[in-house]
């Protein structure tokens, strides 16, 4: 089983190691790149996996319920612990509710249950995605516009591709295969950017960084367990929820707080120890719910 599971999340930590190293040498600047990432290769992924036919709607409700209660309740526990730390609510409490489900969870997922995961782990991506572009950035922007969300390129790409797979319109294979090509281009590139940004992160808020390290998937684990125990999720479903639910604050929490200059500082030390920490605590998961 340990053998298994280093085999699973080998591959991951290495390319953001890589990414590490390379930042740390060169300190490029990744924005172009990410700005690809984002609107071009990311969106293909998730079309590809909304929009193929295997893809049940129906069937993942419970991920998508199970996604919700997620980041709501891991919000509301970041609250909780923001007020006992005496840390800012706006600071502790988005990194607590959105975790690395694209960069860590995707490729995860596929590692561990092959490719007929991914669609079902998106499910958790796209939910988590549209919470993190509305709600979490109201949070830190009462000013922020929700209706152009849909403009988001991963936003548009998730409601065309469930278009598209609940309408069962077909397309050319070779468009097909196209799009799944970009689409495989994004994961590593999540990976190796995940690593350049973090060699550029400071441990100037070790304090609070150590309490969002350990808080993120511990309280993402017990909601991801009530949550499947609650209704009824068993097999791929219930352990892709858990796998969910220990995954680490996502590096898009630090670029949103330097956006809107809410101690980014901070926030980058709880991505920081946090994706650190998801070398215990995504082992832990796996081997909770490999069979």
């Amino acid at each position: 089983m340990l053998l298994r599971i280093v085999a699973i999340v080998f591959p991951l930590f290495a390319i953001v190691f890589f990414g590490w190293l390379y930042g740390r040498k060169k300190q490029p600047d990744m924005a172009f790149a990410n700005q690809l990432n984002m609107e071009v290769f990311v969106p293909a992924l998730v079309f590809a996996a909304m929009a193929d036919k295997s893809f049940d709607l129906a069937a993942n409700w419970g991920l998508a319920v199970g996604a919700v209660v997620g980041v709501v309740g891991s919000g509301l526990a970041g609250w909780g612990l923001a007020r006992l730390l005496g840390s800012a609510p706006k600071t502790f409490v988005p990194p607590m509710m959105f975790n690395n489900c694209g960069n860590l969870g995707l490729p995860l997922a596929v590692l561990a249950f092959g490719d007929g995961a991914l669609a079902p782990m998106v499910v958790l991506f796209m939910v988590s995605n549209l919470l993190h572009f509305s709600f979490g950035a109201w949070l830190l922007d009462h000013h922020t516009r929700l209706a152009n969300l849909w403009r988001i390129p991963v936003v548009l790409a998730s409601l065309v591709g469930l278009a598209v797979s609940l309408l069962h319109i077909p397309i050319w294979p070779p468009l097909k295969l196209a799009i799944k090509m970009l689409g495989d281009v994004s994961i590593p590139l999540l990976l190796f950017s995940l690593g350049v940004r973090l060699a550029g992160s400071s441990l100037s808020a070790v304090r609070v960084g150590l309490w969002g390290a350990l808080a993120r998937p511990l309280v993402g684990l017990l909601l991801a367990y009530a949550t499947a125990l609650a209704l009824g999720l068993e097999g791929q479903q219930k352990a892709l929820l858990v796998i969910f639910g220990a995954l680490p604050p996502a590096v898009l929490n630090y670029v949103f707080a330097e956006r809107y200059r809410q101690e980014p500082d901070q926030v980058a030390s709880i991505v920081l120890l946090g994706n650190l920490a998801a070398l215990l605590f995504l082992p832990l998961a796996l081997a909770l719910v490999l069979p």
